[in-house]
């Protein structure tokens, strides 16, 4: 589990919103800011995530079958309260979920295209 560059990768495969990702789970991080997200995902699927840990969740199936989630985790205003935790836009490490670390390459994938 590591950080990953959105650069050097294969063009991005489609993808659908799933509410199949009952079970993921952390697969690695990534470096991009929340208007990158929304450019590239769309607005997010739960835009308070779980009001407590995060503040926004994606979760996606690609293609190939593989399900990712993407999320920041304790760093927002639910988690850190409005004083210390920060806004969407200041956001700039994202979580990736998945069953395995083809969660983080999809994301990449599709940040890149």
């Amino acid at each position: 589990m590591g950080y990953m560059s959105i650069h050097n990768l294969k063009k991005g495969m489609n993808m659908e919103k799933t509410t199949n990702d009952g079970g993921t789970f952390l697969q690695g991080y990534i470096k991009a800011s929340y208007e990158q997200l929304v450019k590239v995902f769309g607005e997010p699927h739960d835009p308070n995530g779980d009001n407590y840990k995060t503040d926004v969740e994606w979760a996606f199936e690609f293609a190939d079958g593989t399900v990712a989630t993407l999320y920041n985790w304790k760093n927002g205003k639910n988690y850190l309260g409005e004083a210390e935790g920060l806004e969407l836009d200041d956001i700039t490490e994202w979580h990736v979920g998945g069953f395995n670390e083809k969660a983080v390459a999809r994301v990449l994938e599709k940040l890149r295209a």
